[in-house]
C-alpha cells in the first residue's frame, strides 16, 4: 500500500488496471508459467499501490480473481479477433494496450484543457478541443489500419517470419 493513489487521476488508475489485464491476457496466451506468476504478482502490486488501506485476505482474493477473469476474457476475445482478421494475438493485444494508453492520454489532455478553461481562457478553446479530439481519434484509427495492413503485408512476403 502506498500513497500513490492520492496523486493519480482515476483515468491513470484505470489505464494501469487495463494494462494489467492485457498483461494477464498475454501471459495466458503464452502459456508460460513464469509469465503467469509474474502477471499475478503485477496484479497484486498494482492494486496494492491503489488502495487506501490494506485489503482483507478475501478482498485481495476477489480482486485477484477479477483481474484474472478480465485477462481470460481479454485473451479469448483477442484470440477470436486475431483468427478473424488474420493477425497474431500478440498484435491484437499490443493494439489493446496502445488503445488504453491513448485513452488515458486523451483524458489527461481533456483535464489539462479543462484546467486552462477554469483559469479563464476563451470559450473557443472548447471548440478547438472537440476538433482536436476528433482529429486524434481519426489519426488513431488510421494508425491502427496502417499497422494492420503493414503486419498483414509482412506476413505475405516470401521469407517473412510467421508468428
Amino acid at each position: 500500500m502506498t500513497d500513490e493513489h492520492g496523486s493519480t487521476r482515476p483515468e491513470e488508475d484505470a489505464a494501469r488496471l487495463g494494462l494489467v489485464v492485457v498483461g494477464e491476457a498475454a501471459a495466458l496466451q503464452s502459456g508460460d508459467e513464469a509469465a503467469l506468476d509474474a502477471s499475478e504478482e503485477n496484479i497484486r502490486e498494482t492494486v496494492d499501490g491503489m488502495v487506501d488501506q490494506p485489503l482483507t485476505p478475501r478482498q485481495e482474493e476477489v480482486v485477484q480473481r477479477l483481474a484474472s477473469a478480465g485477462g481470460t476474457l481479454t485473451a479469448g476475445l483477442s484470440g477470436a479477433l486475431a483468427a478473424q482478421t488474420g493477425r497474431s494475438v500478440d498484435d491484437v493485444l499490443e493494439g489493446a494496450a496502445r488503445s488504453i494508453v491513448w485513452q488515458e492520454r486523451m483524458a489527461a489532455e481533456h483535464d489539462r484543457r479543462a484546467a486552462e478553461l477554469d483559469d479563464g481562457l476563451p470559450e473557443q478553446h472548447d471548440d478547438d478541443q472537440r476538433r482536436t479530439s476528433g482529429d486524434q481519434r481519426q489519426r488513431s484509427g488510421e494508425d491502427t489500419r496502417r499497422d494492420t495492413e503493414e503486419s498483414a503485408d509482412e506476413r505475405r512476403r516470401p521469407g517473412s517470419d510467421e508468428r
